[in-house]
C-alpha cells in the first residue's frame, strides 16, 4: 500500500471501531515492506507452478494430513499445521502462517484475504524483476487446467495469461489432457518464439524421438543458464493413456543425466531442472543425478519456504516446491563468479491479493476471456454453511459433497472420487457457484459412471491407490492423494506392506462381503469411450435441490500406526 491508501485504511478502521493494532488493519498495512526483497547475486530465477488455471484471487486451505513414509516421514514436505510452522520458524497467526498452513484457516482467511490472482502475480513479478535484470520466469506446469474458462477455451485463456505474465520456460502435466494435437497447436502457435515448452522425458512411441526440446540455454547477465524440462512422468497412468497415445513418458534418469552433461558441455554454468515430478521424487532424484544446481519442483502442491539441500556423489542440489493456485512466487538468486555458483538465496513469496494492486494489462486479458461466460460462471447453486476445501491425503469437505451427490443422484451404495489435489476453497456462508463447482471438476474426461464391483474388487482398488500414495519408494508414487470414498468405512495403515494397508471395510456397519457385488458410482475414468453425464451436472443437480448445504460429515478412514506422525494435523480450521 502507498501512504495515502494506508492512511485511508487507518481512518476506516478507526471509524468502524477497530483498534489500530487489530490484525485486520495490520494485514493490509505494509505491502511494500513485505515484498521488498533486496537483490542478491547476478543470476535470478522466478518460479511458480500448479496454478490450475486460477486467474482470480481465491481461498486455498493447505492440508491437515500429508503423511510421509519411509525416509520422508517427519521431513518436509510431510509436515502440517503447527508442526510445519515450528519446523520452519514461522510465527503462528502471521501472514506467512496463513499462507503456508491450515492453522485457524477460516479466521485467518477473513483477516488476510484471498491469495493468488494472475493480475496480482503480474504486479509482483514486475516488482521483483525491476531490481533483477534478466531474471527468467519459469512455469512448472498444471497451468492450462483447473477452471471453467480453461476447459471451455481449451487452455487459450491461460496461454494468453502466461504471455502477459512474461513466462520464459514451462513444462507440463495436466496440459496433456487436452490431447496431443491441442498441446502441439498451442506450443507451435501462440507459444512459439515466446515461451519454450521443455520436457526431456517425452519421446515418440514409434521411434523414440524427442517431442519437445529437452532443455533451453539462456543468458542471464552473461551467466549461461540451462533449464531442463521434466514433465510429469506418470501422465499415461494418472490420466487417460489415449490422450497421449503416440508419446512415452517416465522418469528417464539416464537420459536426464545425459541432458545435464550435454547442457554443461554446451557452456551452462547454472543448470536447473524445471520439474513436475512431485517433491518426494525430486528429493530422491537429486541424490542420484549429478550436475544440477537446483530442482524447481511442482505437482504435489507443497509450499516449502526453504530449499532442501541434497548431497550426491559430485556435489549438492537444492530442491524446492512452490505450492499451487498462483499462491506463491519463488525467487532464487545465485551469485556466480569465475564460472561457478558461489552462493544462493531463496524466498517463497505468498501472493496476497490485498497487498498487490492488480496489473492493468493482465486484468484486461482476464476480463476478456471471462466476459462471454459471466452468466454461467455466476449461477448460484447453493450456499454452504461450512468450510469447503480439497487438499490432503484423505477426503476433504468438497470431496465429500461430490461423493454425497454421486450416491444420491446415481442411487449408488458407494461412491469413489479421484484424489485430485487441485480445487479452491469456500468459507462458511459463501455461495457455491457453478464456477466454484468447476474448480473441483473441470476436466476433459468428466463422465460419471455406475458399476457393480465385488467387495474384493473394491478392496483391491483402495489398496492399489494407497500404494501409489504411501509406497516408501517415491519412484512408485504414481498418482495424487487417496481415492475419496463415500458410504463405505474402512481402516488404513499407511506404513503397512503393499496389499495390507486397507482393512475393516464396512457398509452401513456390516463387513463388506468379498464375493457380493455392490453398486458403485464414480467419475473421471481413464478408460476410453466412457459415457455418462459430466460430474458437474450431477453435483449441480444435488446442490440445487439443497439450496443451503450443512457442513459435510467427512467419511475419513480409521488411521493406524501414524499417531506420532507430524504429517497428521490436529489444529486446522
Amino acid at each position: 500500500m502507498r501512504r495515502r491508501e494506508f492512511l485511508q485504511v487507518l481512518a476506516a478502521a478507526t471509524a468502524s471501531g477497530l483498534a489500530l493494532h487489530d490484525r485486520r488493519v495490520l494485514a493490509n498495512a505494509d505491502g511494500d515492506a513485505f515484498y521488498a526483497i533486496p537483490p542478491f547475486g547476478n543470476c535470478s530465477l522466478l518460479h511458480y507452478t500448479d496454478s490450475h488455471a486460477q486467474l482470480l484471487p481465491v481461498w486455498f486451505r493447505e492440508p491437515d494430513v500429508n503423511l510421509g513414509v519411509g525416509e520422508g516421514q517427519g521431513q518436509p514436505p510431510h509436515l502440517v499445521g503447527e508442526k510445519f510452522l515450528h519446523y520452519f520458524g514461522i510465527a503462528p497467526g502471521s501472514r506467512e502462517a496463513h499462507a503456508l498452513s491450515c492453522v485457524d484457516f477460516v479466521n485467518a482467511a477473513r483477516i488476510y484475504g484471498r491469495v493468488g490472482g494472475y493480475a496480482e502475480l503480474a504486479t509482483l513479478v514486475k516488482r521483483v524483476r525491476a531490481n533483477r535484470p534478466g531474471a527468467l520466469l519459469l512455469d512448472g506446469g498444471d497451468t492450462w487446467q483447473g477452471s471453467a474458462t480453461a476447459l471451455w477455451t481449451k487452455g487459450a485463456d491461460m496461454v494468453d495469461a502466461q504471455l502477459a505474465l512474461g513466462v520464459d520456460v514451462m513444462t507440463g502435466h495436466w496440459e496433456f489432457t487436452y490431447g496431443m494435437a491441442r498441446v502441439q497447436e498451442l506450443v507451435n502457435g501462440p507459444l512459439k518464439g515466446r515461451i519454450e515448452f521443455v520436457a526431456q522425458n517425452i519421446a515418440t512411441a514409434e521411434f523414440g524421438d524427442p517431442v519437445f526440446p529437452p532443455y533451453v540455454l539462456r543468458s542471464v547477465n552473461g551467466v549461461a543458464v540451462a533449464v531442463i524440462g521434466q514433465a510429469f512422468p506418470y501422465t499415461p497412468v494418472a490420466n487417460p493413456r489415449h490422450f497421449v497415445a503416440d508419446w512415452t513418458f517416465g522418469l528417464q534418469e539416464a537420459h536426464l543425466q545425459q541432458t545435464v552433461n550435454a547442457a554443461r558441455a554446451a557452456g551452462a554454468v547454472v543448470v536447473v531442472l524445471l520439474s513436475h515430478n512431485g517433491m518426494d521424487v525430486d528429493l530422491k532424484l537429486a541424490g542420484r543425478i549429478t550436475g544440477l544446481d537446483v530442482i524447481l519442483g511442482g505437482h504435489t502442491h507443497d509450499g516449502v519456504p526453504r530449499p532442501i539441500t541434497v548431497k550426491n556423489r559430485a556435489g549438492k542440489t537444492l530442491v524446492t516446491n512452490a505450492g499451487s493456485n498462483a499462491k506463491f512466487l519463488g525467487v532464487l538468486d545465485f551469485e556466480v563468479r569465475d564460472g561457478k555458483v558461489r552462493d544462493a538465496k531463496y524466498r517463497l513469496l505468498p501472493v496476497f491479493a490485498n497487498l498487490l494492486t492488480p496489473d492493468p494489462m493482465m486484468k484486461k486479458v482476464i476480463e476478456g476471456h471471462r466476459r462471454p461466460y459471466t452468466k454461467a460462471l455466476q449461477e448460484v447453486l447453493a450456499v454452504t454453511d461450512g468450510l469447503l476445501y480439497r487438499r490432503g491425503n484423505f477426503n476433504g469437505s468438497f470431496d465429500q459433497v461430490i461423493l454425497d451427490a454421486l450416491r444420491a443422484v446415481k442411487g449408488a451404495e458407494i461412491a469413489l472420487s479421484p484424489g485430485f489435489r487441485w480445487g479452491t476453497s469456500l468459507l462458511p456462508g459463501e455461495a457455491i457457484t457453478m464456477e466454484r463447482l468447476l474448480d473441483q471438476t473441470a476436466i476433459t474426461y468428466p463422465a460419471t459412471t455406475v458399476n457393480e464391483f465385488t467387495g474384493a474388487r473394491i478392496k483391491a482398488i483402495l489398496e492399489d491407490v494407497c500404494d501409489n500414495l504411501f509406497n516408501p519408494d517415491p519412484y512408485y508414487q504414481q498418482g495424487g492423494d487417496m481415492v475419496r470414498v463415500g458410504g463405505l468405512s474402512y481402516a488404513c495403515e499407511p506404513m503397512a506392506a503393499m496389499g495390507k494397508r486397507i482393512s475393516d471395510l464396512r457398509l452401513e456397519g456390516k463387513p463388506l462381503d468379498a464375493a457380493r457385488k455392490y453398486k458403485v458410482a464414480g467419475w473421471a475414468s481413464v478408460a476410453e469411450h466412457v459415457e455418462g453425464p459430466p460430474v458437474w451436472e450431477v453435483v449441480a443437480q444435488y446442490l440445487r435441490a439443497h439450496k443451503t448445504l450443512p457442513p459435510p460429515v467427512l467419511n475419513l478412514p480409521i488411521l493406524r500406526g501414524v499417531d506420532d506422525n507430524p504429517g497428521l494435523g490436529r489444529s486446522c480450521g
